[in-house]
């Protein structure tokens, strides 16, 4: 099978801190993709089957990867942290990273001997994505592996994927520290989650409790609506029902239950249903360095769910990412949080119009340019009690 390095586009101008220092340190899980095309939606997978295919497309996945490159597309300065090994696999991500900038691998953790992770994307048109995964050297990461001292200042902390990440996951107490640390630095922090293998190693985990250990020194945590209520509602997310209809019933009560446990700023990405998003008390956000970026007035108990734009999909692979880089973005442009989860939805949204999780993120000022110019966008005729504000966003009053 013939296959591609996806060549990403020039990068746009990140805006760098004084002194060296950047916007944002992300580290995390970090693997390649191998994502072959489809020429068309009638595909069936059978044993003993052959099913052809078209080219396929090289490309960096995972946290590091995929709300890395985002954000430096959109113009934020990051240092990116993962490990790979000193293989095939680890010398494609070497050469993809660079190949958008060539600063992006100088923070890689390489392990001699290392097998590095490599993930199969399989995305026909019409279906919903299925991953084959190898962890590789993201399970021998530690969180101690993470020097804050030698990375330098930053403005934010974020964290991706400690559930396919197999010593992050089994030591919770190690990875809360890590947070508490950032913390200390004066980091605004961020937890990103993934889905774990409801059949692997990461579904035996007990995600309440390793929530209850990190939460309280997060100030940002956004996952799927299928990962949280995988770790925090298992038997109700193995019934499958809360796929039948939108879920705003419960959101509500499951981002309540994580403001409970510290967090600043909740949200939850909903897919095809856009992004909801609930904030803690004006004292909670004063509590963290939020205060350095956004008005907390604007951000205090707020209630918002924002719709899609809409756009011809090509691949969903990173657009929760892509959009979750977007609210980081936004929280670093200091908007109010309508703006902000509009400017979310808008980056998946570019994000999905291409097959790989990076290349088709735009810069910031093209994004905003675009929503300006009267996107269209989603609408819901179920949330009869929430307002619709003028930018297409849903506000409800707590």
């Amino acid at each position: 099978m013939r296959s591609k390095e996806k060549k990403i586009i020039t990068p746009h101008t990140s805006r760098l801190t004084p002194h060296g220092a950047v916007d944002v340190i992300v580290t995390g899980h970090l693997c390649l993709d191998v994502i072959p095309s489809f020429a068309h939606g009638n595909v069936t997978f059978k044993p003993g089957h052959l099913t052809e295919v078209g080219a396929a497309t090289l490309a960096t996945g995972g946290g590091v990867s995929n709300v890395g490159l985002a954000l430096l597309r959109l113009g934020v300065s990051a240092k990116l942290v993962g490990k790979i090994g000193d293989d095939f696999f680890g010398d494609a991500i070497v050469r993809v990273l660079e190949s958008y900038d060539h600063s992006a691998t100088k923070n890689l953790i390489i392990e001699k001997g290392g097998s590095s992770s490599y993930t199969l994307v399989l995305n026909p048109p019409n279906h919903d994505r299925t991953f084959l995964h190898n962890p590789g050297c993201n399970d021998s990461f530690k969180a101690t592996d993470i020097s804050l001292d030698q990375l330098g200042q930053a403005k934010l902390f974020y964290f991706g994927y400690p559930s396919l990440m197999k010593n992050i996951r089994e030591d919770p107490l190690a990875f809360a520290e890590l947070y508490k640390r950032a913390k200390a630095r004066g980091f605004v922090t961020c937890l990103d989650m993934s889905l774990p293998d409801a059949e692997g190693e990461s579904g035996k985990v007990d995600w309440k409790t390793f929530l209850e250990t990190v939460l309280p020194h997060v100030d940002i945590f956004i996952p799927s609506l299928e990962e949280i209520l995988f770790m925090l509602e298992r038997p109700f997310y193995d019934s499958g029902k809360w796929q039948q209809k939108m879920p705003a019933p419960y959101l509500h009560e499951v981002t309540q239950r994580m403001l409970e446990l510290g967090v600043a700023v909740v949200g939850v990405k909903l897919g095809e249903h856009g992004l909801y998003l609930r904030t803690a008390t004006k004292e909670r956000l004063q509590g963290s360095r939020l205060t350095e970026h956004v008005d907390v007035n604007a951000w205090a108990k707020r209630e918002l769910w924002s719709p899609i734009f809409n756009v011809a999909v090509k691949g969903t692979v990173g657009a929760g990412d892509s959009a979750l880089a977007g609210f980081l973005a936004s929280l670093l442009e200091g908007l109010n949080p309508e703006d902000a989860v509009t400017m979310a939805c808008a980056v998946g949204a570019c994000c999905v119009e291409q097959a790989d999780a990076s290349s088709g993120v735009r810069s910031w000022e093209e994004t905003k340019d675009r929503v300006a110019k009267g996107w269209t966008r989603g609408f819901s005729k179920s949330l009869t009690q929430w307002q619709r504000l003028a930018t297409g966003v849903y506000s409800k009053n707590l």
